[in-house]
């Protein structure tokens, strides 16, 4: 650039070039230094010459310069330029310019004695070159811009218009006044945008600037219009700036160098040296350069990927034109230049991000901006025309938000013009309402022009539909090839000329590869292009269903750098489903020629509907495509669609632009679907107009708005519109950048919202005051639920007036404040109930306050408990992890009075230390109010204060319980080191509680010095009722001062010490008649024991001794059994665990000789190392001696020999596992004690003639014996043949029973004399057998011939039993010998398996027909027609019976089973009839009824599921209540069952007529009956004359809550009830809490089963299980429970000490409440099984290992 004159200042050139001119002057020889060193005054000169560095010389010369006068600063610049050589061509430049403004300077002037020759006179040329070149180069760039906006409405003001930077969020560092350290923005890394204008893009140089815009935007006439301000001198840093268009260099395929490029579109330099000249200036000049690429996307292939490219490319290197952009816009050619690209958003991703790289995006008019356009558009038209047509535009939603967009406001325009045009501006117009409808009216614009505005009463698509077709396959070519521009030679003449006259194409002068120009077509905008492709699609004949399809794919707005590349705007599948709309049903129909072209057109309609359909019912669509998909619907105008994509509850949106077109789309299908919907903006750039759609949602109940971009501007335009959102309760405004100004809009706002129930606004940069503007709000809303405010910035003062707010909000629920992380508020909705109700402790809600991490100080807590004055009941008020310290807990304890009531204080992580327990202490002994002191001293500090808020309550009445000694308190110390110092102090103060006092020390470290003080004041704690020391780190001698407390004070009734584990000390409020010791898991040496003894000798209480696990070995266990008689322990000693051999065992043994207490020892080897001493109790006749895997020796077992021979009492011996089938001489010299009179043998190896010869031996001293003896194979012919051998050896034998694999033999005494039912024989030999009985033992039929004689001698038995007996023909015999003979025969019970039907009759015939029989009992027999008569008539033989079963036993006709009953109702003595599964007719069951009437006597019946094969008249109830009314005369019932006969109310009234008679009845079993509710509290009223009830089952029934009810009065009166079932019944949870009121009186209930019980609420009768001291066996199955039953359970279970069986299957029990049940499995040794099937528990968690928890069938 020139100046002129006046502006040029020498020195400052010299200052601003002072770097390149010492550069230059450094490579000049002395010559031209010494001419520049003559211009130096001399004395500054001889200053200079002193410098011997010549870089430093030239430096301080030029500094000399830039100072000096004008005149010789000029002359000075005139040197250089005339003498140096290799002046830089920039440098150059200016200095051409200085000298072209220096007066009478002669630049052909050289001295005579010169001896440079540089060619000053070609430096003037290069530059004029550079000066043509730059001319012509502007005039072309004008011309252009003339070209491209010729039809443009208005200028364009590059100052006034206005693009958004995009740019990565940089990490947001919060000033955290609370918490010190910094913290990240959740959201870093989130793009951002800011507005500057287009014209300040150019201002900075030297950088790659992408301008994105939508199709129709305006970047092509933008960068023309760039272009014009830079000829015209506005971008004075870019000297040169080359404008070229991706559509021209789609025609370019051959290989091309930078200056190729330039020169072929350019304008043509003269010759070689102007080309030369002005590219060597690009190359050393690039920062002055400047490349616009204008619509990238319009380019057909992608930019070659940077990292394929050389480091640095030669510009003089010819490249592929991928390669060459490629290299510019990646900084690898011309680095410094500057690079302008526009494409659409989804190209971005092109650009690779190069170094200096930025994006910019182009937005659309405003709703001003539309209004302005259309007022340009229409002003020739007329003021009423104009008018007309942009209110029209403006009113239109639909055409308003398509205006948004330049191009399509432009569209909208004409669309408008035309209609107005056509039908005239005064008539009712029926506007186009999708983009496809008005694309239909320009198309029929633009015919309408060709036509020359002339009306005919052909239609124009009718009239041009050649010309139509036509223009739709070319552009479906174009679509298909990628294709914009086409050569004019590519189309027809006459379809040009229509193209071109019509307005739909446009010609454009195209430069060809090889310089030459030429001309093409191109549609008036791509989008049109566009439509008439889907046109084509939707038209034509040749296109099929399955190509159409392929043509409906979903958009998506996220874009990669692997997506293919699309010139186009994506928006054909739009057009073709807005051709698939009804509304365009007649034009598609007018480009036919085919007969049936309506039901064609339709049918293609229909297959676009259907795919869009499928699309819908799609779960996996992003966002994006969603918004495609609203946008196709929106475009078919169908509702049912409609229905179908707006049906989702939630519309996800992620950082995608969303444009007027866009929402009122997604408003289109919501307001369809007609339900509440969520709208969730992650990221999406939103115009502020748009949100004026907003209100058209009808059922939005729900706003999601979360990014950096939503501002307060943003928040200010969305507070304009929320009042309309008549169906939103939620709103979210998160992760924006939203402060206290937007915050105090946002609250006024909300006021005038009174639906609103949940707000968030969390993770924005509000402030103290911000927060404080929105909880003022929030007492104005009357349904909000919840606030969020978390990850701002709040202070601590900020913190005390939010909670001051929440007072004032009388339905606050909830504060939870955690520093700057987390600020959550919640709401209850009944409030003003609440406050009427002054029973706190029944109706009260929970009021949660929560300050975590606030920096709360003493000098706060003043003024925080003034404010908290407020609430007038808190729940709980948690101060965790604030600096209050030991002051400000002191200070808070004494402002406690003021606070009303609180429930519990938190104030963990406070810097509290153990004076500050102390002082706890105290207060928990003076404060009547405080409960519950929880303090841990482990690294989460934790320290807990719980309240009794009853007692705070003036206006309510203490109970007893509640005002005196039966108050409980506790203090909780866990991981403390409580030095003895601290430990008196402690103590001291707890003395004085007057309290129930509970104190747990567990996880500390206690020495002996704090133990002793602990112990020195323990016995004056007389309110002390339980000392927890689990998992205390106690030494040996630390657990015996413990154990000493059994002596020093005579109130402990359990010392219980584990070492590092569970272990406690137990009180009770006088002397403890009974105590118990537990010491398990230390090292007891021999002296520990012996300290040990002379401390429990001390102690006459003790019960019961457990010291296992403590390694004593041999040594130790010698040492007790020494001790033993001298301490006195009525109960027993557990020394299991303790590693002892057969030594220490046979010591056990000893004691019972020993210690005259001892009644029983049992020592077991094994695995399970267990060894128990029992003492008596009361009254008993002998001991008992258990040796379980004892693996004894010869020796042993000799000494164990004269140990039992040493026994003062008889003695019960019982021997498993110990392998004694070599130990021949031991057996007979046990068989020999005269002391043992029971003997029981388990798997210990013994072989059959070694039972045989012991039974023959131990029955010698003809004394009352009892054998019992388990061996695995005593089963089947094995066990028969032992039996048959020991009856022929022994006529002692009295009873024999064989269950499994177990017998049991009893010998009688010798004089006993015979039974006095016995028979008198003439045989020598009778055995003396009364008993003989099989159970289990796989025993066939076969089997049983070796017994028949022995059996058939024993002509004393009574008892006769075989159960599950697999018989067969040799078994009938056996049965049809051996019965006939006994002739005392009593009961005969026979369980039969597999028995044939001849079998059967040949066995009924052999039945005793004897005086005496009096009990038979057949099961699962198949007795056929023939049996069914026989057993009929013998039945008449026996008319003693008084017991028959016959359940499940089948087989007979109905005539045959009258008779069975007819034989049966003969035996008029019978007290037990059991008839299970019976099977009679009406006859039958007639009959039965009439003989019931005569049976007085019967106590006992039971007919479950009898089954009757004429049903009709016994469904309807006429049988069932004939057979019930035959119940009247049973006075003596004692048990009933009358399982699934349904009988219903009906049959339950007549029932509970009898029932207040049979008051011995014991047990009634009517599960699955059908009985109501109302008749379930009629039955139960009943019962209540039954008081010796014990068991009752009412299963599957239809009880409910009045059964519940009343069952609760009743149960009341059954105190010997052991067994409840009411499972699978309608209880509701009244219904439980009903049940609790009656189970606490059940002390001698065993089962409950309440399995599908009707109620998931059952923690109030898992609780009540507590007052149930004999429960063994509860089912809870099925009810759905959750983890608070499992909590309640694990805190009842250790009190029920006798619960065998826990069944939890099928609840929702998690991993939670199973940890909580494993926990206290060690306090619970009698449960075998807990079942917890079907719940969501992790059955892998380590705490969960107990065997007993089973998870699992398998």
């Amino acid at each position: 650039m020139r100046m002129e004159r006046e502006d040029w200042t020498g020195g400052f050139l010299v200052a601003q070039e002072a770097s390149a001119l010492v550069d230059l002057l450094c490579q000049q020889d002395s010559g031209v230094l010494d001419r520049i060193f003559a211009l130096v005054e001399p004395n500054t000169m001889d200053q200079l010459r002193s410098l011997t560095n010549n870089r430093d010389l030239v430096s301080a010369t030029v500094d000399y310069f830039k100072t000096s006068e004008h005149t010789i600063c000029r002359r000075f610049l005139t040197v250089i330029y005339q003498y140096c050589e290799n002046i830089p061509f920039l440098l150059e430049t200016t200095l051409v310019s200085v000298a072209e403004n220096t007066t009478g300077t002669n630049f052909s002037h050289t001295s005579d004695n010169d001896n440079f020759s540089p060619s000053r006179n070609v430096k003037r040329p290069r530059l004029d070159h550079l000066k043509i070149y730059t001319d012509a180069l502007k005039s072309m760039i004008l011309q252009k811009h003339k070209t491209v906006t010729q039809a443009v409405l208005k200028d364009i003001s590059l100052d006034d218009t206005w693009v958004y930077l995009r740019h990565r969020n940089p990490l947001r560092v919060k000033d955290r006044t609370i918490q010190p350290q910094a913290s990240l923005d959740a959201h870093e890394g989130e793009e951002s945008e800011h507005k500057v204008s287009v014209e300040s893009l150019l201002k900075t140089t030297s950088r790659v600037v992408v301008l994105l815009g939508q199709a129709g935007s305006g970047k092509t006439l933008l960068v023309h219009c760039l272009g014009r301000s830079w000829a015209k001198g506005s971008f004075p840093s870019i000297h040169l700036l080359f404008l070229l268009e991706f559509r021209q260099l789609n025609l370019i395929s051959r290989d091309l160098s930078l200056k190729d490029l330039l020169f072929l579109f350019y304008p043509a330099c003269e010759d070689d040296e102007e080309s030369e000249a002005v590219f060597e200036f690009i190359l050393s000049n690039p920062e002055k350069v400047c490349f616009i690429f204008d619509g990238y996307d319009e380019f057909r292939a992608k930019l070659t990927n940077p990292r394929k490219l050389e480091g640095f490319i030669d510009p003089n290197k010819p490249l592929t034109m991928t390669d060459l952009l490629s290299g510019l816009c990646n900084r690898k050619i011309l680095p410094d230049c500057t690079v302008f690209v526009t494409c659409r958003p989804r190209d971005v991703t092109d650009m690779f991000a190069s170094p200096g790289f930025i994006t910019c995006e182009l937005q659309g008019f405003d709703r001003l901006g539309v209004k302005e356009y259309a007022e340009q558009y229409f002003h020739e038209k007329g003021d009423e025309f104009k008018k007309k047509a942009v209110n029209l535009l403006m009113d239109s939603r639909h055409l308003l938000s398509m205006s948004h967009v330049p191009g399509l406001c432009h569209i909208c325009c004409v669309c408008v013009d035309h209609l107005f045009s056509s039908g005239g501006y005064h008539a009712d117009l029926q506007l186009p309402t999708s983009l496809t409808q008005i694309y239909m009216q320009i198309l029929l614009a633009s015919l309408r022009r060709f036509n020359g505005g002339g009306v005919s009463g052909t239609p124009l698509l009718q009239r041009y539909r050649n010309k139509i077709v036509e223009m739709s396959q070319l552009a479906l070519k174009g679509l298909e090839g990628s294709t914009i521009v086409f050569m004019d030679t590519e189309v027809p003449p006459e379809l040009q000329d229509f193209g071109i006259k019509s307005g739909i194409l446009s010609s454009v002068k195209l430069t060809c590869e090889d310089g030459s120009l030429g001309y093409g077509l191109t549609f008036m905008h791509l989008t049109m292009l566009e439509f008439l492709a889907a046109l084509h699609l939707m038209t034509s004949q040749n296109i099929t269903e399955s190509q159409l399809k392929k043509k409906l794919n979903l958009k998506t707005r996220w874009t990669t750098k692997t997506d293919p590349k699309s010139v186009f705007t994506d928006s054909l599948h739009l057009y073709v489903c807005g051709l698939a709309a009804e509304v365009c049903t007649s034009s598609l129909v007018q480009l036919q020629v085919a007969e049936g072209a309506t039901a064609w057109v339709q049918r293609r309609q229909a297959v676009v509907r259907n795919v869009l359909l499928g699309f819908a019912g799609s779960t996996s669509q992003t966002g994006p495509k969603i918004v495609e998909l609203c946008r196709c619907t929106r475009e078919t105008q169908d509702s049912k669609l409609a229905r179908a994509v707006g049906s989702r509850p939630q519309f996800e949106l992620r950082n995608i632009r969303l444009n007027a077109v866009d929402m009122d789309s997604l408003a289109f299908v919501t307001a369809a679907a007609d339900q509440n919907v969520c709208l969730d903006f992650g990221g999406c750039s939103i115009d502020l107009d748009c949100l004026e759609i907003l209100p058209s949602f009808k059922n939005v109940d729900r706003l999601i708005f979360r990014s950096r971009k939503y501002d307060d501007r943003f928040a200010e335009a969305l507070c304009g519109i929320l009042s309309k959102l008549q169906a939103l309760r939620r709103l979210d405004f998160i992760s924006g950048s939203l402060t206290d100004v937007g915050a105090a809009k946002l609250a006024r706002a909300l006021e005038d919202c009174p639906h609103i129930t949940h707000l968030d606004v969390s993770d924005n940069s509000l402030k103290d005051e911000g927060i404080r503007v929105i909880a003022e709000t929030l007492s104005r809303l009357p349904n909000i639920c919840s606030v969020l405010m978390g990850k701002n910035i709040i202070s601590t003062e900020g913190v005390l007036t939010l909670i001051e707010k929440m007072a004032a909000c009388t339905s606050i629920q909830e504060v939870h404040v955690e520093g700057n992380k987390e600020i959550s508020l919640s709401f209850s909705q009944s409030s003003d109930t609440i406050c009427e109700n002054t029973d706190l402790n029944n109706t009260e809600e929970t009021k949660n306050v929560r300050f975590k991490k606030c920096n709360i100080t003493v000098s706060h807590v003043a003024s925080l408990c003034n404010k908290l004055k407020g609430f007038s009941f808190i729940t709980l008020l948690d101060l965790s992890y604030n600096s209050l310290g030991n002051k400000g807990l002191k200070k808070i304890l004494d402002l406690l009075p003021k606070l009303g009531t609180i429930q519990e204080i938190n104030v963990s992580e406070n810097g509290v230390d153990m004076d500050g327990v102390v002082m706890l202490a105290s207060a928990l002994c003076n404060q009547k109010n405080l409960r519950r002191v929880n303090a841990s001293g482990n690294e989460k500090k934790k320290l807990v204060l719980c309240f009794d808020t009853s007692r705070r309550h003036a206006t309510r009445q203490l109970t007893p319980s509640e005002n005196g000694i039966h108050v409980h308190k506790k203090l909780s110390l866990t991981h403390y080191d409580i030095q003895p110092a601290y430990m008196a102090k402690l103590c001291k103060q707890l003395v004085k509680c007057e309290n129930l006092l509970e104190i747990e020390f567990s996880h500390l470290k206690l020495s002996n010095e704090s133990i002793e003080k602990l112990m020195l004041i323990l016995p004056e704690m007389s309110s002390l009722h339980l000392l927890n020391l689990s998992h205390v780190d106690l030494s040996t001698n630390g657990a015996l001062l413990l154990v000493r407390s059994l002596a020093d004070c005579q109130r402990v009734t359990a010392v219980e010490l584990r070492h590092q584990a569970e272990a406690f000390i137990k009180f009770v409020p006088e002397k403890a008649e009974a105590a118990i010791c537990k010491l398990t898991e230390y090292k007891l040496s021999k002296t520990n024991v012996e300290k040990l003894s002379r401390i429990l000798e001390n102690c006459p209480r003790l019960s019961e001794l457990v010291l296992s696990h403590n390694l004593l070995r041999d040594e130790g266990v010698k040492c007790f059994v020494d001790c033993l008689p001298k301490l006195k322990i009525s109960s027993s000693v557990s020394i299991s665990g303790n590693r002892m051999t057969q030594v220490g065992a046979l010591d056990l043994v000893n004691s019972m000789n020993t210690c005259e207490k001892v009644v029983a020892v049992e020592v077991s080897l094994g695995v399970d190392d267990q060894s128990l001493i029992h003492f008596v109790k009361e009254h008993v006749n002998g001991k008992t001696l258990r040796l379980r895997e004892c693996s004894f020796d010869v020796i042993h077992l000799k000494k164990l020999v004269e140990i039992l021979n040493r026994c003062p009492r008889l003695l019960t011996l019982e021997l498993s596992s110990n392998s004694l089938q070599n130990q021949g001489v031991f057996l007979d010299s046990l068989a020999e004690l005269s002391t043992i009179h029971t003997v029981k043998l388990r798997n210990n190896g013994l072989v059959s003639e070694q039972i045989e010869y012991f039974v023959k031996q131990f029955s010698r001293c003809h004394q009352h014996r009892d054998i019992r003896i388990e061996e695995p194979w005593l089963t089947g012919s094995a066990v028969i043949g032992l039996i048959a051998k020991c009856l022929n050896l022994q006529p002692y034998i009295r009873e024999i029973r064989v269950n499994r694999a177990s017998i049991n033999i009893i010998i009688k005494e010798a004089n006993s004399s015979p039974s006095s039912t016995s028979i008198v024989h003439p045989e020598n030999f009778s055995p003396a057998l009364q008993s003989i009985s099989f159970d289990g033992c796989d025993i066939e039929g076969q089997h049983l011939t070796p017994l028949t004689l022995p059996i058939q001698k024993c002509l004393a038995l009574q008892d006769l039993k075989f159960s599950q007996l697999k018989v067969d023909r040799k078994g009938t015999e056996f049965f049809s010998a051996v019965i006939p003979s006994l002739l005392n025969l009593r009961n005969l019970t026979l369980d039969l398996k597999e028995a044939a039907e001849d079998d059967v009759e040949t066995l009924a015939e052999a039945l005793p027909n004897t005086p005496g029989f009096e009990s038979l009992s057949l099961s699962q027999l198949v007795l056929g027609d023939r049996g069914a008569a026989i057993f009929g008539r013998a039945l008449q033989s026996v008319p003693n019976l008084k017991s028959f079963n016959l359940s499940q036993c089948s087989g007979w006709t109905t005539a045959r089973g009258r008779d069975l009953v007819k034989g049966l109702v003969q035996c008029v003595s019978l007290a037990e009839i059991r008839l299970d599964s019976l099977v009679l007719d009406e006859e039958g069951i007639s009959i039965l009824a009439q003989g019931f009437s005569h049976l007085d006597s019967l106590r006992r019946l039971s007919l479950n599921n009898i089954r009757v094969v004429t049903s009709e008249t016994f469904v309807n109830g006429t049988g069932i209540l004939c057979l019930l009314s035959s119940f009247k005369g049973f006075r003596q019932m004692e048990e009933i069952e009358l399982e699934s006969w349904r009988m219903g109310d009906g049959g339950t009234y007549e029932l509970v007529k009898y029932i207040p008679s049979w008051t011995k009845l014991l047990k009634l079993s009517l599960s699955d009956n059908s009985i109501s509710d109302q008749a379930g509290e009629k039955l139960l009223t009943a019962l209540s004359h039954c008081r010796a009830l014990q068991k009752l089952q009412l299963s599957k029934n239809k009880l409910g809550q009045a059964s519940a009810a009343k069952l609760s009065q009743v149960l009341l009166l059954l105190p010997q009830l052991s067994e409840l079932n009411l499972s699978e019944n309608r209880f509701d949870p009244q219904g439980s809490k009903a049940l609790c009121e009656g189970l606490i009186s059940l002390k001698a209930l065993k089962i409950l089963h309440l399995t599908s019980f009707g109620s998931s609420d059952l923690v109030d009768v898992a609780s009540s299980l507590k007052h149930c001291p004999s429960i063994e066996d509860v089912s809870l199955s099925w009810n759905e429970c959750g983890d608070s039953l499992a909590s309640t359970l694990a805190k009842i279970l250790p009190l029920c000490t006798k619960l065998k069986r826990l069944d939890l299957e099928a609840n929702k029990i998690t991993t939670t409440g199973a940890k909580a049940i494993a926990k206290c499995l060690p306090l619970c040794p009698s449960i075998e099984v807990i079942r917890l099937w079907r719940n969501p528990i992790d059955k892998e968690d380590e705490n969960l290992k107990d065997e007993r928890l089973n998870f699992s069938s398998v």
